[in-house]
This record gives C-alpha cells, structure tokens and sequence, in this order.
C-alpha cells in the first residue's frame, strides 16, 4: 500500500506502539551457610531443592544426633514458594578436599616401587612447630606419583599438596603429644601404601615394611606392623625403611578422577559387602564403573554410580560414552568431563580456575590421566599395539583419601539452643561453624560483577552473636545496591527488648529484620524444629514475586502467609507489634483462623523515608538492576544525541510497564543537552536523571463507623 498521497484522498496508516519493552536479566537469591557436602567456598547456582539435595546434601549427624543446616530450610522454602535460582555459598570448619578415584587401571604394568629413608629427630615431636626436611618422607608410587608424609601441622609450601599428607594431634609437647602424632601418621601410611603398593606380609598378616627407633624409651607399642615409641627424649625418633620394597608388575593407573565435592562424606572406598555394596557407600558419595572397553577403537564408557548401590540394582547418576585416552581426539575424557577445579583465594579473594577444559560432569572432574594415548591409530587407521594396553580395564571401584569432617562431637548448638547470652567459645558452635568461618564467603560475595542476586540469607548468622559478621555483609550490601539483607536479630528465647535493642543498633535500608523464630516442619528428617526467620522470609519474598512484582509488600495475609510454620515461638499481643515495628522489626504474627504471617515490611533505616519500607527498597533494586544493565551496553559508545535517544527508548517503556503494574505513581527521565553539556561531554561522561515517586502501600487503615439519626442526609 502507498505510504504518500499524491492526489486528494484519505491514508489510513497503522502506527504500533505496543511493543513489548525489554525486560531484565532475573536473579534470585543467594546464601551463605554450611552445607553437608559440595563445593567449599566456590558459590554454585541451583534451580529447584532435588538439585540442592543432590549438590549440597540434606541431614547430618552430631553427637549422636541428626540435624539439618538452617542452610537446607531457607533453600527448599524459598524454592517451594516459587524461587527459581539460588547462589550456595559453602562455608567449613577446617580443611575440606576432594576424593580420589582409586584403581582405574589398565593392562600395562609398573616398575617397582621405591621407598626414600628419612629420620625423624625426636625434638621434633617434642613443640607444637615442626620443619625442616627432616621432618619428610618421600615414596615414590608404582603409579609414579609421589606421596610426602610431613610430620608437622602446616605444609611447607615447596611440596605439592595434591598428594601431601601431615599428621599432629595433641596440644602440647610430651608422651600424649608424640604418640598421637605417630599414631597419626603411620595410619595415614597403611592406608596410602596398602593402596598403591603390594607387599609380602610379616606372621600377623600386617604389610611388611616398619617404622623403626634407634633408642631406647618408654612406652614402646606395636601397631599396624610398626614401632613407635611414646615418651620424652632424644635421638632419632622415627626411621622410615622398607623390606621387599613394591612389586614389579603391578597394574599401572590409567586415569584418576576427582569428586567436585569436598570431605570425608565423598569417601566410599574401603571393605565391600555382598552384591558389590560399598559398606562406606551412601546417597551422598559416589563410585565409578568403567565398560565396554574397546581396543580396536580406544574408547571406554564410564559410569558415575551412587555410593550406596548394588551390582544388581545400580544406580547411575551419569553416562559417558565413547571416551578416549587421545589428548588429540575430539572424544578425549578430559575434554568430555572436564578437567576443570576451582579454589578460593583469600589472599586476593577471587575464585581461581585451574585446569583447561570447563566440566560437563556434576560429579566429577579429570585430574589425571596417567596413560595418554596420542594419536592412537596408525596411518592405516588402526591401533597402535603399543598404546592398545593403556585403555582402562572394565571395573568398578570407589573414592576415597577426602580430608574434612562435619562438626559430629556433643556440645554444638543448633535449632532452640541457639539461645542465651552466649560466651565465644559458644558462639564459635552455632551449627558448628566457628563465626570467621563465614569471613571468606561474605567477601567473596561482595563482588557485585562475578555474583548477581537480589536476596542475600545468612541463617545461622545472628546480630546478636556475630555482629563483625553482620557488619561486614551489610557494608557490601550497601556498596553493591542490588539486594537486601534478611537479617536475624538473636537466639531463641529471647525477649521483645533484646530484639528491639539489636535492631536500633542498625540503620540500613538495604537490611530487614524479622521476629520471632518459628517452628516448622524439617523438610528431610520430617520432625518439628525452631528455626530463626530468615529461614522462612526468602520463601515469603519468592511467593511475593510470582504472584504480584518485588515492589509489592512481602506480608499480609495475602502474601505474607507462612504455610510451612506451626507456630510462631511466642504469639505477639498489638502492644508487642507496635513495640516492634516502631523499632523497626518486622513482627510475626498470629491470627484465628489465619495461621503465622508476616506483619511488617520495614528496613532497619532509622530516618522516616520511603526507603524505610520493604517494597519500596526492592522496586529501587529492581529498577537500578535493570538501567544498569542498558547502561553498560553504552559504555564506550559515541557520546551523541542518538546514544542518549538509545538509552531513553529503553528505560522510558520499561518504567512506563511498572508504573502500570502499580509500582509507580509517576516519573521522568532526563538525558539531554541539559544536563549532558559541552563540559560533561568533554570529560567523557553521560548523565542521566530519574525521577520517581514510589507507590505506598496501605499499612494503616482507618475506619469511621458513623451513626446518625433517623433522617439525617448523608455526606456527598
């Protein structure tokens, strides 16, 4: 159709102004706390609670007892109530590693192995600080890797820690000190060696090599097929030897697999029972099973099975087909799995990436493979016979030789025993996790470019106990501006004035308190448990955002309703509420016939603004996230009118579809000559202004019942 008129007539032309404008990139929630199992201190994004159930695990147990983190009950209540991704970051109490694959072998055979002889002075195990090389045993595999022993509590950092082991317990110097020493290490030893070497045996049956003493002293036992001595002296304590030495012809390692979860809970190696049960197996750890070995082809299959299953009923968790041993072929397993570990840096407080090719498998990744076959075939396309043999074997086998353990002694605190003035020692035994345990993960998380989300948890963290913590996350939140802090005030059992006293003692816009703990149902173990609030308030902002919009209060009876609660800790009379929220803390309250509800969308900001309401902190969130994100794809572009009219055409339809969501009554953006003059332009900056008036909700309600006469005329 003719877009001009060229003689008298009428043109109906359409003008379509209905597009719908871009929206912004969703984050959800992120959390900090301890886990059963995962990856310590890497943050990983989940999407639905089997897929954190399978990462990070589920119940745990303490002193006899079986728990669940308050990790796990903010993660399945913000995911039942319509969460969509949420960012775990894993924090530990000691040292946590992978497990290894042990004996994925193949048909080729090793040389013997070989034992370096080192001595132990005894002084050594006479202080709490250990050094010096002779402190090392060095052995040399009949896989050729190469295992240090260091009898010291800190690794000296010339000796790679992929295979380092170092043993002390004890606190002090003397008898009890040494012998838990040396019981330590020679443990570490028997469990390495029997592994990785074959020995004839003495007449008790134990592996034939010793740890012998070239003195005299006092409490000489025997243990595992060595000496050790106990006691306070001098001389040479510990000298390491072999008889027989490794046997030639051992079947040499063909590929070693790493868990990307971390901890003792990863190691599924150890006695097996009937029907190929693993007696160390469980739903949480893992084991291997290579198939269909092809020679002619070069290619294995390789199974990633659940710990805890059988030969007659396995359970596979992955299958990868068609592996190849060639670094140079398109199929090569590491390039298939991955070969890919991360560690956090606390010194630079980045997550370094180690490895080449990103892993594929959610178990585990490549860390070695020790028979390479490059180029496999001949010019003819087949197999070169003196490769043929480094194809793993089909078999089945386990993990093992993962360091780090969940708290398990009496004497934690969890649940309604988070309660108290505590001192520090208690402090440091809230769920087992001593409080600068969090340190790591709270600043990692401030960086605002590597971790988007919009909801930060912290449970298990309390202003009461951990304020330096506190502190510091609500610094970075307040330096990112793309999230809001849910906070917990104190323990359980506390009063309204210790609640209102902590809460007074902050003033933040980006942070939210909520009062008291509840109790609910535990997701996993199916038992009634306290919880603190936050536990619950990510599923009540979730619910508030898939029914109505971030801008919307996340309370009320509409959305602020806590489906998963039995009962709040104490039921809040109107005098308590009015106490609380006047000091800014979100009461939970409960009604007849309603159930446990939220009462209260407040900030812990002090100054009267609109910024002191929850809804009205989350809308800016939200609307700052989103003119970011158009605002860095200017960033280096021509500084003209036509960029400026680029960046208006985006955020003036996206503001527009708030405002009719009720977000907004009214606002205005400003990029134009006026305030990008030829002095700005000149300094290579653009300015933008916006203007907005934030909807309010309807917290207070007042209603006048009138009576009047018979008669009488009502108002207009």
């Amino acid at each position: 159709m003719a877009e001009t008129l060229i003689s008298p007539g009428v043109l109906a032309r359409e003008n379509d102004s209905s597009f719908v404008s871009q929206q912004p990139v969703t984050v959800g929630a992120a959390i900090i706390g301890p886990t059963v199992k995962g990856p310590v201190e890497i943050p990983t994004l989940v999407t639905s609670y089997s897929e954190y159930q399978n990462k990070f695990g589920t119940t745990f147990t303490s002193g006899s007892q079986i728990y669940t983190y308050f990790t796990s009950i903010a993660a399945y209540n913000y995911f039942n109530n319509g969460g969509t991704s949420l960012l775990v970051a894993r924090v530990k109490s000691g040292s946590f590693t992978s497990a290894t694959s042990t004996n994925i072998v193949n048909s080729g055979t090793s040389t013997a192995g070989a034992f370096a002889t080192a001595s132990v002075p005894a002084a050594s195990f006479s202080a709490d600080s250990f050094g010096g090389s002779a402190n090392v045993f060095v052995i040399t595999g009949s896989n050729s890797l190469v295992y240090t022993f260091f009898a010291s509590p800190n690794a000296p950092a010339d000796i790679p820690a992929a295979r380092l082991y170092y043993f002390t317990s004890g606190s002090g110097a003397g008898g009890s000190f040494i012998s838990s020493s040396v019981q330590n290490l020679v443990t570490k030893m028997n469990e390495i060696l029997s592994s990785e070497f074959t020995f004839a045996t003495s007449s008790n049956g134990t592996p034939n090599f010793i740890i012998s003493s070239s003195f005299s002293g006092s409490g000489v036992d025997g243990l595992n097929g060595s000496i050790f001595a106990s006691g306070s002296f001098g001389g040479t304590l510990l000298t390491l030897a072999t008889v027989g030495g490794g046997v030639a012809g051992d079947p040499a390692t063909a590929l070693t697999l790493k868990t990307i979860s971390q901890g003792t809970i990863m190691n599924s190696d150890g006695p097996a029972g009937s029907n190929g049960t693993l007696l160390s197996g469980s739903s949480d750890n893992i084991r291997w099973q290579i198939t269909n070995r092809n020679t002619s082809s070069g290619t294995f299959d390789l199974l990633i099975r659940q710990g805890n299953d059988s030969t007659t009923e396995p359970i596979v968790l992955e299958t990868w087909t068609g592996l190849s041993m060639d670094p140079t072929a398109p199929n090569f397993v590491s390039r298939i799995l991955g070969d890919t570990y991360f560690t956090y840096n606390s010194a630079e407080n980045y997550i370094q990436q180690n490895g080449t090719y990103l892993n594929q498998s959610k178990y585990v990744y490549v860390d070695a493979v020790n028979s390479p076959t490059p180029y496999y075939f001949d010019n003819n396309g087949v197999a070169k016979s003196t490769l043929t043999s480094s194809i793993p074997l089909n078999a089945t086998g386990a993990f093992g030789n993962a360091t780090g353990t969940i708290n398990g002694a009496s004497g934690f605190l969890y649940y309604q025993n988070i309660s108290g003035a505590l001192s520090n020692a208690n402090i440091d035994k809230i769920q087992g996790i001593p409080s600068a345990s969090y340190n790591n993960m709270i600043n990692l998380l401030a960086n605002q470019d590597d971790y988007k989300f919009n909801i930060l948890l912290a449970p298990g963290l309390f202003d009461q106990y951990q304020s330096s913590q506190v502190t510091s996350i609500i610094s970075n939140t307040q330096n990112r501006g793309d999230n809001i802090y849910v906070l917990d005030l104190v323990g359980y059992g506390s009063t309204v004035s210790t609640a209102t006293s902590e809460a007074n003692s902050r003033n933040t816009s980006y942070a939210a308190s909520y009062w008291p703990w509840v109790q609910t149902i535990d997701p996993d173990l199916g038992r009634e448990i306290w919880v603190p609030a936050s536990t619950l308030i990510g599923g009540v902002y979730a619910f508030n955002d898939s029914v109505a919009e971030p801008w919307f209060a996340p309370a009320g009876i509409n959305r602020g309703g806590l489906g998963t609660v039995i009962r709040a800790e104490r039921k809040l009379s109107q005098a308590n509420r009015d106490t609380l929220y006047s000091s800014k803390v979100n009461p939970i309250a409960t009604f007849p016939g309603q159930g446990v509800v939220v009462y209260g969308q407040k900030t812990l900001q002090t100054k009267a603004s609109a910024l002191d309401r929850v809804n009205v902190r989350r809308l800016l969130i939200a609307l700052k996230s989103f003119i970011s994100q158009v605002s860095n794809n200017l960033v280096f572009e021509q500084n003209t009118i036509a960029t400026r009219n680029a960046f208006l055409s985006q955020v003036n339809p996206y503001l527009e579809s708030v405002q009719q969501r009720q977000g907004l009554y009214a606002f205005k953006v400003v990029m134009d000559a006026s305030n990008n003059t030829a002095d700005v332009v000149d300094r290579n900056q653009m300015v933008g202004q916006i203007y907005l008036q934030p909807t309010k909700t309807a917290e207070f309600i007042y209603l006048d019942f009138n009576i009047t006469p018979t008669g009488a005329t009502f108002p207009a």
